[in-house]
């Protein structure tokens, strides 16, 4: 199959680790000199992507790669338009797997996006999503939100724009640890839906 690997070193000082390990195993690498966040970091891989599926994860691969296929049979030959994981589904193998601190965090923040913003998509941040490539173009060159909070605007504008979504079991393989903290990013993470929702309102979603 033809496809590409692409890193993207947010703004990290790992003097050159990050970028030597990439090219070791073949893949694209792209940095930039100031830290972005995941969303900027994400946004910034998928508008170099070339491939006519385009996928993203975490670098730690924390899913087992059985999603991938399942992704890639979604979009390529049921021919939706996004595909997501979603560790809440019956089938997902993840929160009984977490610790409880980590599973109220996640459920606390699934339970209001979902019930004030992306009404039907309950689990918005789970780090494995794909898109076929018109559909990614569009909505990376629609989102604005550079911190944890950009899936929550891609599901949102997804939404808006109609496009089919197709949820997926996800298993967890890796558990080093999440970055997300509700008591350190809580704040900022509901001013970004605040953000989400102020943007819709002024237009900047709209399709060009």
């Amino acid at each position: 199959m033809d496809h590409e690997v692409i890193v993207v070193d947010d703004g990290s000082n790992d003097n050159g680790e990050t970028e030597s390990v990439a090219k070791e195993n073949g893949c694209r690498f792209f940095s930039y000199p100031k830290n972005l966040g995941k969303g900027g970091a994400v946004r910034f891989g998928m508008h170099h992507a070339t491939k006519e599926i385009r996928l993203y994860t975490d670098a730690d691969i924390p899913f087992e790669t059985a999603a991938i296929d399942k992704i890639m049979h979604y979009l390529n030959e049921k021919e939706y338009d996004v595909v997501i994981g979603d560790r809440g589904l019956e089938e997902s193998n993840y929160f009984n797997e977490i610790s409880a601190k980590r599973r109220f965090g996640s459920g606390f923040f699934t339970f209001i996006v979902g019930r004030f913003i992306t009404t039907g998509i309950s689990d918005t941040q789970c780090g494995l999503k794909g898109f076929r490539a018109a559909v990614a173009d569009d909505l990376f060159r629609a989102s604005r939100v550079n911190g944890f909070t950009f899936d929550v605007e891609l599901m949102y504008i997804s939404l808006k724009r109609n496009y089919d979504i197709k949820k997926i079991p996800v298993s967890l393989r890796s558990q080093d640890g999440s970055s997300v903290s509700v008591l350190r990013h809580g704040f900022g993470m509901v001013m970004d839906l605040l953000r989400i929702k102020r943007n819709h309102m002024l237009g900047k979603y709209a399709k060009r």
